[in-house]
């Protein structure tokens, strides 16, 4: 079965994600976002530590502080910090949304979601898709090289 020309370009842009999450400081989990428009990527995001903080994530019992920024926020944030508008474009991340990075996707005009792995509570999928945004999973299967 031959995929799609969106499907290739969603598992392209998925594998630019999971490049990205391998920029995160974060020991527990590293995750990557990309926001596309277009066809032209408007921004990129990992975990990791607000600027001008130590890039450590974890405490001493190995907990995330608090204020460690999600991916998907630090994209959004970078779109607003910019002259570009998130407004229907996609999110590629690789860990599917939170509740709270969830509201920002809805209120950043973002319409569809792609995602690789699930995180265990899945109420923030729950919720974009009652916000009329597309959601979609895609664990991503290698291509063979040569």
């Amino acid at each position: 079965m031959k995929e799609n020309k969106q499907a290739k370009y969603d598992r392209a842009y998925l594998r630019m994600a999971q490049e990205w999450a391998k920029l995160s400081y974060c020991k527990r989990k590293q995750v990557g976002a990309i926001i596309v428009k277009d066809r032209m990527i408007i921004s990129d995001g990992y975990n990791g530590t607000p600027t001008g903080f130590e890039n450590i994530c974890e405490d001493d019992e190995g907990y995330t502080k608090w204020y460690v920024l999600h991916a998907e926020a630090n994209a959004i944030l970078k779109v607003a910090a910019s002259t570009q508008s998130s407004d229907g474009a996609t999110l590629y991340v690789t860990l599917s949304p939170c509740t709270e990075c969830s509201k920002l996707i809805h209120q950043s005009g973002i319409k569809r979601v792609v995602y690789h792995t699930q995180y265990k509570d899945d109420s923030g999928l729950r919720f974009l898709e009652q916000a009329g945004v597309e959601v979609l999973h895609m664990p991503i299967i290698e291509e063979m090289v040569g």
